[in-house]
């Protein structure tokens, strides 16, 4: 166990680490439009509930 808590858990948790930081710099090599957010778009929405879409003990008291 010894050998796991010496070795093993900080060469993973370094491991990590440098997997998550190529993740993050590889953003600098991505053409600028890919490197941007992506964009928001407006949805609508058109439901109207209807009384079959309301929960049983609503329907009863309407």
């Amino acid at each position: 166990m010894a050998i796991f808590r010496q070795y093993i858990a900080p060469l993973l948790a370094v491991l990590v680490f440098l997997f998550a930081l190529v993740a993050v710099s590889a953003r600098i090599f991505l053409p600028s439009d890919m490197a941007a957010p992506a964009p928001i778009q407006e949805v609508e929405v058109s439901y109207q509930p209807t009384a079959t879409d309301l929960p049983p003990a609503a329907q009863s008291n309407s």
